[in-house]
């Protein structure tokens, strides 16, 4: 099969394409585009588990946990211990974080429609019913 017709390979570099652009875009406030995954899940949810971070971004534990050290060191989160369960870490967004959000979600929402400018409505809602069915879907 020649490389070109690999899916790892198209979806490989298209993902690459996309997150190159969004971590330039998200330098100048000093995140990452996996930090603005946590953001996006605080941003909504206020306070989570890191285990629920985990599954809502489909990242293995000890991602999560370096990407939560991180943010931490860099102030756009808290850690604490659960009052009901002292075995629970709760995660919160700081003031930071909130206030980041409008910048944050413009240059989101910019990245959407550059990436998806050369297609018509009915492809881009094509395009993401089928990476939604491709990454949900268990192939191990």
């Amino acid at each position: 099969m020649e490389l070109e017709n690999c899916i790892n390979f198209l979806l490989s570099t298209a993902q690459h394409n996309v997150f190159q652009y969004l971590n330039s875009q998200l330098a100048e406030y000093g995140v990452t585009p996996a930090q603005y995954g946590v953001m996006n899940c605080l941003w909504k949810y206020r306070d989570l588990t890191p285990k629920q971070i985990g599954e809502l971004l489909h990242l293995e534990a000890s991602s999560v946990s370096g990407i939560l050290e991180r943010m931490q060191n860099n102030g756009l989160l808290e850690r604490n211990v659960d009052p009901e369960n002292r075995r629970t870490i709760r995660v919160s967004p700081t003031q930071k974080t909130l206030d980041l959000q409008p910048a944050i979600e413009k240059i989101i929402l910019h990245m959407n429609q550059l990436v998806m400018e050369p297609f018509t409505q009915q492809e881009q809602e094509q395009i993401r019913r089928s990476l939604t069915v491709i990454g949900n879907r268990e192939l191990v």
